[in-house]
C-alpha cells in the first residue's frame, strides 16, 4: 500500500484519523511482554487519558473506537465522553499476541530465542500489520470525509506507522509513548501520515 496521499481526491474523500496509543498501565514499566494480558490503566494512565479526551475530544469527531483491551477502553472512554459518542470495539486494534511468553521479561525471551520475532507461538509481525491495516482502511473508509479516533497498542501503531511511511524506517525504532496520537490521512484510495507521537499539553 502506498504511502503518500494522493492529490487527486476523486470520490474518496478525506478522513483524518488521530492514531492513539493507549495510557500507562502497570506492566508498561516492569519490561515484559504485555500482548494479551489486560491489565487497566495506572494513576498516571488515567491522567494521559484525561489528556487526550481534552485534545482530541473537541475536535469534531465522527467516531471513537479501540481495542477490545481494557487498557485500550479506558483511553478512549474520556475522549468519546468529550465528543458525546460510543466507543466502538474493533478486533483488529487488537495487541500483538505473545502466546506463553506472554507475562515475561522481553528479554529473557530474547536471551533465549535471539529476537521476540522468533519465539514459537508469537504472532507474526505481517499478520499484525495485515489485519491493523485492514482494521484501519475500513475504519476510513465507513467514515469519509470524518475525523475519528483509534485506539490501540504500540506494536499494532509501530506496525501502521511503517506500512503507511517506508521513511519512517524499523518499525521497532518509531517511538510510541504511552498516551500519544498520530495523525493519520486517508485520501483517495491512500494513507498518509502527518503526525508521530504526537503529546496532548499536559
Amino acid at each position: 500500500m502506498s504511502a503518500r496521499a494522493s492529490g487527486d481526491v476523486g470520490s474518496f474523500g478525506r478522513t483524518v484519523v488521530y492514531l492513539v496509543r493507549h495510557g500507562q498501565t502497570p506492566l508498561n514499566e516492569s519490561g515484559v511482554l504485555r500482548g494479551l494480558a489486560d491489565p487497566p490503566l495506572d494513576e498516571t494512565g488515567r491522567r494521559q487519558a484525561a489528556r487526550l479526551g481534552a485534545a482530541l475530544g473537541p475536535r469534531g469527531l465522527a467516531a471513537v473506537f479501540c481495542s477490545p483491551l481494557v487498557r485500550a477502553r479506558q483511553t478512549a472512554q474520556p475522549v468519546a465522553e468529550r465528543a458525546g459518542l460510543e466507543v466502538a470495539v474493533d478486533q483488529c486494534l487488537l495487541d500483538r499476541d505473545y502466546g506463553p511468553w506472554t507475562g515475561i521479561s522481553r528479554e529473557s525471551v530474547t536471551d533465549r530465542w535471539g529476537s521476540v520475532d522468533r519465539a514459537p507461538g508469537v504472532e507474526p509481525r505481517q499478520a499484525v500489520r495485515d489485519r491493523a491495516v485492514y482494521g484501519l482502511t475500513g475504519i476510513a473508509r465507513r467514515h469519509l470525509g470524518a475525523t475519528v479516533v483509534v485506539v490501540s497498542h504500540d506494536a499494532v501503531n509501530r506496525e501502521v506507522l511503517a506500512a503507511f511511511d517506508a521513511g519512517l524506517g524499523d518499525p521497532d525504532a518509531i517511538p510510541q509513548d504511552n498516551g500519544c496520537y498520530n495523525t493519520l490521512e486517508w485520501r483517495g484510495g491512500r494513507w498518509a501520515v502527518l503526525g508521530v507521537n504526537e503529546l496532548p499539553a499536559p
